[in-house]
């Protein structure tokens, strides 16, 4: 008896279609190259001008040093509060971690909260408790996003009217004293940003 096996579907499209691109980027035969019938691959179009000299483009960054006092005057804001178990991340806008303190105690999914918090409030360029909206509603929403959390303790950080950073607190019993440490720490560095 004979057993036959079938590609799967994807294969069956995949691996001839990889053939011909295959073909046709190594260039054509001399039998190719005399059919009337071939024709020219196309070509992309030559991409558009990119602003900035030599095609770089510069971004606004917290210094270490701000950042740095960023989390501390939040942190201190906290434990002012009685709340020195959270922890305070300051990122930058695409949500590397420019300085981050953990308080005496503070659990480890602060870390992450406080992480997700500056990152939303910086990607989004708006504190966090003013975007919960739009984590709200059926289906997919902006909560859906990877790495986000559009809980209230996220501040965005501006400069020359864009979002550079995002400062996040972790770990308050209540989302707006997490945000209240967080506004402690951008009116520390508010003079720096220019």
């Amino acid at each position: 008896m004979r057993t036959f096996h079938r590609l799967p579907r994807v294969l069956a499209i995949t691996v001839p279609l990889a053939a011909i691109v295959a073909t046709s980027a190594c260039g054509t035969s001399a039998s190719d190259e005399a059919s009337p019938t071939s024709t020219p691959l196309a070509t992309a179009a030559a991409p558009a001008p990119i602003d900035g000299a030599d095609g770089v483009v510069s971004q606004n960054r917290l210094g270490i040093g701000t950042a740095q006092a960023a989390a501390q005057a939040a942190l201190a804001k906290c434990q002012a509060d009685g709340l020195g178990f959270v922890t305070v991340s300051v990122v930058d806008r695409a949500g590397n971690v420019r300085a981050m303190l953990r308080g005496d105690n503070a659990a480890q999914h602060t870390v992450e909260a406080a992480h997700q918090k500056a990152y939303t409030a910086a990607a989004f360029g708006a504190n966090t408790s003013d975007l919960s909206e739009r984590a709200k509603g059926d289906g997919a929403t902006a909560a859906d996003l990877p790495g986000t959390l559009f809980l209230a303790g996220g501040v965005s950080v501006k400069s020359a009217g864009g979002s550079i950073a995002g400062i996040g607190v972790g770990g308050a019993p209540d989302g707006m004293r997490d945000q209240a440490c967080a506004a402690a720490g951008l009116d520390a560095i508010a003079g720096a940003l220019g």
